[in-house]
């Protein structure tokens, strides 16, 4: 952020202009999940302009589509061919505002969040108020969890070992066919308290039923997303035949959608990332219907770097999330981050950044030596 406001009540806000990077960071250690391995984190990072302040936004699309059916390259030229030209020069009173320009445009959820979020920072710091207080949060710390990636059975109990001593509230686990049930066994016997749950990313079908119904017996916390990406039905079906509680994913891009999920018993937790489902405003809708039905919802993430790692904490605030994320330290994943504010859990516990809007600032110096293309746009 260049600059500070005194404004002390909202005023529209003109989109001066805005700025559009590829940032890659290699991470720390490959994260292997039952769709494929991630060796560097490469997404687009948003920087909208008005009234001397900037407001950021980090994008979890990832190259190709093999988490949804949003890509790095289709998303990019969205932005910079449909959207952008649409929202550098106008005015906008409130995110609320800037999602009647987004809402007309079917899918590309990751896109519109990746500008929402942005404008919620900047919006946020146009009010000299942190993003929390916006969004109708309160708590200064949030509870976290540690997500493994597939390794062999030895060193997912070594790791799984040493992040409960770091204190995580909750070590997830991830799975595919023929790496689930001996996994779990070897991390529950050693960790027999702990909180623990898996991920199967989408990879079983109900022909799989016998593996969820043995792990019944392990005591887990939920079972995340065990089947196809855009399949409420057949959650329902293996909840039916299951004690252990599905937790959705994937399948909920929308507050309808988890409407539906509940309605059904598809899912009794629910996983919440900014990115999947648009942005703020759909998250906190999303939040608020699982509120109704009185079930939790925990932030997912999609190892982000600084800036969209600050947005999932100060959404995490909101009081539904009553279970931990993965919202961990950010030295987990990459060796330097592009913001300048460490974002570090102790005893299983990440402070909200302090300040107004994200209360991150990013590391400029660093960002150029990651950045592989810059686009600029102006009105």
């Amino acid at each position: 952020m260049r600059a500070k406001s005194d404004k002390s009540v909202a005023e529209p806000l003109r989109i001066d202009g805005a700025e559009l990077r590829i940032v890659t960071l290699p991470l720390v250690t490959p994260f292997t999940i039952a769709t494929g391995t991630m060796v560097d984190k490469v997404f687009p990072l948003l920087i909208l302009k008005a009234d001397g302040l900037e407001g950021y936004g980090e994008g979890v699309m990832d190259p190709w589509p093999d988490y949804l059916d949003e890509s790095l390259l289709g998303s990019m030229a969205f932005m910079r061919d449909v959207l952008l030209p649409n929202i550098v020069g106008a005015k906008f009173e409130h995110p609320s505002a800037l999602e009647k320009l987004l809402t007309p445009w079917r899918g590309h959820y990751m896109a519109k969040a990746m500008i929402e979020m942005a404008f919620w920072d900047l919006w946020a710091k146009s009010l000299n108020l942190p993003l929390k207080t916006v969004l109708g949060g309160l708590k200064s710390t949030i509870e976290v969890g540690v997500s493994l990636g597939i390794t062999s059975l030895e060193e997912t109990v070594q790791r799984a070992l040493a992040h409960d001593e770091l204190g995580y509230k909750r070590i997830k686990l991830k799975i595919m066919p023929g790496h689930d049930i001996e996994i779990i066994k070897a991390v529950r016997t050693a960790l027999p308290q702990a909180h623990l749950t898996v991920d199967a990313n989408t990879s079983y079908s109900l022909a799989d039923t016998p593996i969820f119904q043995a792990l019944d017996a392990f005591e887990l916390d939920y079972i995340e997303q065990p089947l196809a990406w855009d399949d409420i039905h057949d959650h329902a079906v293996l909840q039916s035949r299951i004690l252990t509680p599905i937790c959705l994913d994937e399948s909920i891009r929308s507050a309808a959608d988890a409407r539906k999920a509940l309605q059904t018993d598809a899912a009794r937790v629910i996983n919440i990332k900014v990115g999947r489902v648009g942005g703020h405003l759909e998250a906190k809708r999303l939040h608020d219907v699982c509120g109704a039905w009185d079930v939790p919802v925990w932030c997912g993430g999609m190892l982000e770097a600084g800036i969209g790692r600050a947005h999932n904490i100060h959404l995490s605030t909101l009081a539904n999330f009553r279970k931990p994320g993965d919202t961990s330290s950010s030295s987990r994943y990459f060796i330097k981050d592009i913001v300048n504010e460490a974002l570090t859990a102790k005893n299983g516990l990440m402070p909200v950044p302090e300040g107004a809007g994200i209360g991150v600032t990013l590391d400029w110096t660093f960002l150029e030596t990651v950045t592989s293309s810059t686009e600029i746009f102006k009105r």
